[in-house]
């Protein structure tokens, strides 16, 4: 399939039919690009998470055009709709409540949808949470994995601390603000209280605060206060040359636990897991 692009004397210019995904400011309003403002001020439509916060970028920037609510609650009821202006020949743009849509909500299935149906998409790009903490972290940027919003199932859960805990790119989550204390025990109960890491919070905004330098720094750092705002946490690898002394946590627990539902006792599934995995038989045991 052949896919449509604006003229080049007319790119800042919406184009009929065309779907837009506009980048807009993670906090500080002024972060938002003049081809944006273009695009958002010329489309037929814009759709947004919250009408309200996307309100605050049309006031500052003086114009205004038509909004229609897109989130989590109503985002499949909307696709269709969505999907049928387009075809009719209507610009749209499609906008988050900070940063690049598609990434931590429901804009992703508007653009598998759109593609499906052949719609002609363009992004304009703008500010991303997740780059803005990585570049500013000072950890390798080369190689690194974004996770979004860790997982609220304890097993799923497990499964990404473990990862997070032997991989050796850079992982970067996002986390609301009150649990971050219970993501930051769990970090480091999986990679240890040693382990480089960054705690970035309300980015761009007045109160931005940069948190580090490992773990236990953190913890330390943030015992008592109240977290407020947007968070982003950025892990380094683990380092090579200590892989070896890693040991799967999770699997453990898997074994652990079949072994005292097969019968055995606590103390002797411990103990015959210690002296298979060359472990202590009080770790095993706490692992229960």
């Amino acid at each position: 399939m052949n896919i449509k692009s604006p003229s080049s004397h007319k790119i800042q210019e919406p184009v009929s039919g065309f779907l837009y995904i506009v980048g807009t400011p993670i906090g500080n309003l002024s972060d938002i690009s003049y081809r944006a403002i273009r695009i958002l001020k010329n489309v037929s439509l814009i759709i947004c998470e919250d009408t309200r916060q996307t309100k605050k970028i049309l006031n500052k920037y003086e114009f205004t055009n038509n909004l229609i609510s897109f989130n989590k609650h109503n985002s499949f009821k909307k696709i269709p709709g969505i999907i049928n202006d387009l075809k009719s020949g209507k610009s749209i743009a499609l906008v988050s409540d900070a940063g690049m849509p598609g990434i931590c909500d429901p804009g992703e299935d508007l653009i598998k949808e759109g593609k499906i149906n052949g719609i002609n998409t363009i992004c304009i790009p703008g500010p991303c949470a997740a780059i803005a903490a990585l570049v500013s972290s000072g950890l390798p940027s080369s190689k690194f994995s974004f996770e979004g919003f860790p997982p609220k199932k304890q097993q799923e859960r497990e499964k990404l601390l473990l990862k997070i805990s032997r991989t050796d790119k850079t992982t970067i989550l996002f986390e609301s603000p009150h649990r971050l204390q219970k993501l930051l025990n769990q970090l480091k109960e999986f990679c240890g209280g040693e382990r480089e890491i960054q705690v970035f919070r309300e980015l761009t905004k007045k109160y931005e605060e940069n948190i580090g330098n490992n773990i236990s720094e953190v913890l330390d750092f943030i015992e008592g206060m109240k977290i407020l705002g947007e968070i982003t946490v950025v892990i380094k690898g683990m380092n090579k040359t200590n892989e070896k002394n890693e040991f799967d946590k999770y699997q453990l627990k898997i074994e652990l636990n079949e072994l005292v539902k097969a019968g055995l006792s606590l103390s002797s599934a411990s103990s015959y897991l210690a002296k298979k995995k060359n472990l202590t038989k009080k770790l095993i045991y706490s692992l229960y």
